[in-house]
């Protein structure tokens, strides 16, 4: 397949706080020839390929009932994709058992990714065997492994497909996240019939129920039969009567793996989104305490990134649709809800606290609302889908990929959206994070300078130089991609001057780690390999 470039480049701060380098970020857009727009779909990855499911091929819904939701929107394809190869490749629907296509190709499904099985619940399409607008009530589990291989060959594509039907599934614009060996399938709503602005009692009605809950489960897959099991259902609907939001995987300030429910819509007492944020783990659930989130409420393209030197862990959000927004400088409240081109970054520091920073720049339109963010295929994550940002080496990388949403013409579309002013987009934008050279998160030191690891990659013997400016005592440790500390020692009172130190590290395991210098509150830290 040709691709065509359109570049479009922007440099910024993403991160307001002092750092001992300028992060930045650069946008590229491009696309693929044969790769339409989509928005609202369901999403896998496997050998450097995307899987594309459902989703809908127009911009934003229609007011009309009877052109809302119509099945001329429905995206009837399978998709994969190569970004690297510029490669598209479809199966249609037609293919798969009715019930099965029926549902993969509806739009707002939840989806979770575990090793080559994508897990897929509910969705709302219009279901020809209701003869209706449907939520489904099915969990799809679909080997990508054996997808990959049908396609490839061109053979049947039905054993990659198996479903089971459950009431807890019946559920579209939710989120679906996992810690551990738990699912949390939470918020969003059912929904049957056709969409009315005015509400169900004029025109064709529909029933719409929020599920107010987390609804928690295992699965247990052998490969060939699902079952779900420890299903329970946990209601709050003070905290859980959201849909169309964004849940990232988070580390929390413990270290330990959580989730966290940002904004999401409509509040009961007014139609305008939610400003608070849930935490969920193991243990429970919590209101994140003194913190409002002000930009990009409903679902958008976004990627959480932890650095485990400072312990921030960073959920960076591009585009989509918000109350507030930035303009000139000043902060924007349209209680219309708009169409925004933010990019913002929540930052969670380590003593729990939250913060929101607007970047200065801003996505190349109004886009992002119903777009989906694929991370490079070389990016190490934690075990929950984390960056982890401290393994990231050179100036330049490519964090990975948003591609499709809505791209609107303009903020303000929805009372005079008659189609034309919104579509899928198409566009692929690569996202890169830009930096300096030396430690990615390391503080600046104006008593430690000129820290130096050599040879690196470190094949047994670490070797460190470094100057000192005034008389001090100072530590060395190494921490490993996680920031546990797995080696430390007591350099003493050094005077002021160049100084040494070795340290034999031949019996570590490979990878990446950091090495950090410093007394009390002052430290540099610099990355390092073994290998």
């Amino acid at each position: 397949m040709k691709i065509r470039f359109f570049i479009w480049i922007v440099w910024t701060f993403v991160f307001l706080q002092a750092r001992s380098q300028d992060i930045s970020i650069v946008l590229k857009s491009t696309q693929i020839e044969g790769l339409g727009g989509i928005q609202s779909y369901a999403r896998g990855e496997w050998q450097g390929y995307w899987f594309i499911f459902g989703g809908r091929l127009d911009g934003l819904h229609l007011r009309m009932p009877f052109a809302s939701f119509d099945v001329a929107g429905h995206n009837n394809q399978i998709l994969m994709v190569s970004p690297a190869d510029n490669e598209v490749l479809k199966r249609p629907l037609t293919e798969l058992p009715t019930l099965l296509g029926e549902q993969l190709s509806s739009t707002n499904m939840q989806f979770y990714q575990v090793g080559k099985y994508l897990y897929i619940t509910g969705g709302y399409g219009y279901s020809n065997s209701s003869n209706d607008h449907v939520t489904y009530p099915y969990l799809t589990a679909v080997d990508l492994e054996k997808l990959f291989t049908n396609i490839k060959s061109g053979t049947s594509i039905n054993s990659a497909f198996r479903q089971v039907s459950h009431a807890g599934f019946e559920v579209t614009g939710g989120y679906m996240g996992r810690i551990g060996e738990e699912f949390y399938l939470v918020g969003g709503q059912k929904f049957r019939g056709r969409y009315n602005p005015m509400g169900p009692g004029h025109g064709p009605g529909f029933e719409q129920q929020y599920t107010d809950a987390i609804r928690k489960f295992r699965i247990n897959d052998d490969g060939q039969n699902i079952a779900v099991t420890d299903y329970q259902e946990i209601k709050d609907p003070a905290l859980f009567h959201k849909r169309d939001y964004n849940m990232l995987p988070q580390i929390m300030p413990d270290g330990s793996e959580g989730l966290t429910a940002f904004s999401g819509v409509f509040r009961t007492d007014a139609d305008l989104p939610f400003l608070n944020c849930v935490n969920i783990t193991p243990q429970g659930y919590a209101e994140q305490p003194s913190f409002n989130q002000l930009f990009n409420h409903y679902h958008c393209a976004h990627v959480p990134l932890y650095d485990s030197i400072s312990g921030e862990m960073h959920n960076v959000f591009f585009g989509g649709i918000a109350q507030f927004y930035m303009s000139n400088g000043t902060q924007i409240k349209d209680d219309n809800v708009p169409f925004v081109r933010t990019i913002a970054d929540v930052v969670r520091t380590r003593d729990n606290k939250m913060k929101e920073y607007v970047l200065d720049v801003e996505m190349p339109g109004y886009l992002g609302s119903g777009a989906e963010f694929f991370i490079s295929d070389d990016i190490a994550l934690t075990s929950n889908g984390v960056v982890r940002m401290n393994t990231l080496t050179g100036d330049t990388v490519l964090l990975g990929y948003i591609f499709g949403g809505i791209a609107s013409t303009g903020k303000n579309i929805f009372f005079s959206n008659t189609g034309s002013q919104s579509s899928a987009s198409s566009n692929i934008y690569k996202v890169y994070l830009v930096r300096g050279t030396g430690s990615f998160t390391g503080e600046t030191s104006q008593n430690f300078t000129n820290l130096t690891v050599y040879p690196n990659p470190v094949t047994g013997v670490l070797s460190v130089s470094f100057s000192v400016q005034n008389y001090s005592e100072a530590e060395v440790s190494v921490l490993d991609e996680m920031g546990r500390i797995v080696m430390e020692d007591t350099l003493g009172r050094l005077v002021p001057g160049n100084h040494s130190y070795r340290k034999n590290l031949e019996n570590f395991p490979q990878g990446t780690y950091l090495l950090k210098l410093g007394s009390g509150s002052e430290s540099v830290t610099v990355r390092f390999q073994i290998k």
